[in-house]
């Protein structure tokens, strides 16, 4: 074979392996801005809990396709209205018991989220599903539900437990992003946005050293 026409094969050979591999490197880079993208924090928390920026894309690839296969649907009218009225209650009752309320709030939520179509068998699944579609109040979810079992091991602070009531506030705030978020009675984005900055009203709307009296009526105040 003539040595030009072999230098020309072996040049041909190396300009493909360089573009199929400039290929996967972009569709790599593309796959890993799309899951940043789609998930935010939770891409971060999950590179930082493996450790290994592939494995976490893995694993929240995993997520995105097991998530494909369920069958999730909204929720009706009339679904929408008894939820609401069942977290309505839930927030009333803050006042007198922080701890049953973070108790029902998040009680709400597995069967908002078993209505939809969710498998609600296992918390850590629960997040996890959740942070496919609601990757911003994902991480609200998951602060609120470790003050719901410090509540429940401890009681309040106030009380001579772990966990003060500003803290059991700020939960069922929390609580509150992620049921308006299943309800579709707010957008996603407004609901990160608005967890730390927009208070309950049965919560930063009250000062810790509010009376019952004082809170009691701020509950009854419709929220916005």
């Amino acid at each position: 074979m003539d040595a030009t026409v072999l230098a020309l094969i072996i040049l041909a050979v190396v300009l493909l392996v360089a573009v199929v591999a400039m290929g996967a490197m972009l569709a790599k880079r593309r796959r890993s801005e799309q899951l940043q993208k789609q998930f935010g924090p939770e891409y971060e928390r999950q590179v930082m809990e493996t450790g290994d920026r592939k494995a976490a894309e893995t694993d929240l690839q995993a997520r995105r396709q097991r998530r494909e296969k369920l069958d999730i649907r909204d929720l009706d009218n009339e679904e929408r209205s008894r939820f609401q009225h069942e977290w309505d209650t839930v927030q009333r009752g803050f006042v007198d018991s922080p701890e049953r309320a973070l108790d029902g709030a998040d009680a709400l939520v597995v069967s908002v989220m078993k209505a939809r179509g969710y498998p609600v068998g296992d918390f850590d699944r629960r997040t996890e599903d959740l942070s496919v579609d609601h990757a911003d109040v994902v991480r609200h979810y998951r602060d609120a539900r470790a003050v719901r079992d410090a509540s429940a091991r401890g009681g309040a602070r106030d009380n001579g437990g772990g966990v003060d009531t500003e803290q059991q506030r700020h939960a069922l705030t929390s609580y509150r992003s992620l049921v308006e978020a299943l309800l579709g009675t707010r957008s996603a984005e407004h609901a990160g946005h608005s967890t730390d900055r927009n208070a309950d009203r049965t919560d930063a709307g009250t000062p810790v050293h509010a009376t019952k009296t004082d809170a009691h009526r701020q509950t009854q105040e419709p929220t916005r």
